[in-house]
């Protein structure tokens, strides 16, 4: 289980999925910018994205599939 500090600078009160911040992860320099709960949630859970992306595959008509699920 991987631990990370959370900082959310802003939020819309009355649209909880619109916030801002960065993620930070102990003992990595590096930190994350996230512009909402999709983006800070793709940060948090990087291997599902990439299982999710390629379980999603094509459409029918060739185009890739970017339908994201409701939270």
């Amino acid at each position: 289980m991987n631990s990370f500090l959370v900082r959310i600078y802003r939020k819309a009160e009355n649209n909880p999925r619109v916030l801002v911040g960065v993620v930070e992860e102990p003992g990595v320099k590096e930190k994350k910018a996230f512009r909402n709960l999709y983006e800070l949630w793709d940060i948090l859970n990087p291997i599902k994205k990439e299982q999710a992306s390629s379980k999603r595959g094509k459409c029918s008509n060739g185009t890739q599939n970017t339908k994201r699920n409701s939270v």
